[in-house]
């Protein structure tokens, strides 16, 4: 048995997923802010900041291909699409950024980074997100 997904569904997904990927991402970025407020300690888990930085990777990634896709197929703006692509190479150049001589260009970019992982979670539920019809 051979089942089609509609157009119409596959748009719903798209966007559902974006909508999922980028909330993940501001989620993760709040992990980050948790974890480089301890990496100053007596026993500093950068372990655990630098596998937060893996997963935003991941989510923003994600949330970046879902945003190009919806693009692609008339559903999101193309500002949106490349706000995501920004985004996630923003996520790039921190983890490029991320030692301890380099904090005075780390954490002004981890606010860039914020700005713009919020930026699309909020245009992601918004109009600019076209809602399919049934």
């Amino acid at each position: 048995m051979t089942t089609h997904t509609t157009s119409t569904d596959a748009d719903r997904r798209l966007a559902q997923g974006l909508r999922v990927t980028a909330v993940l991402t501001v989620l993760n970025l709040a992990y980050q802010f948790i974890t480089a407020g301890q990496l100053f300690g007596a026993n500093p888990p950068g372990g655990l900041h630098a596998a937060g930085a893996l997963t935003l990777h991941l989510f923003s990634g994600l949330a970046a291909i879902a945003t190009v896709l919806l693009w692609r197929r008339g559903g999101a703006p193309a500002w949106l699409a490349a706000l995501a692509i920004v985004s996630f190479l923003l996520t790039f150049v921190q983890a490029a950024l991320g030692g301890y001589d380099t904090l005075a260009v780390h954490i002004p970019g981890a606010m860039v980074l914020t700005a713009t992982a919020v930026w699309l979670t909020v245009a992601s539920f918004g109009p600019a997100v076209r809602r399919p019809t049934s």
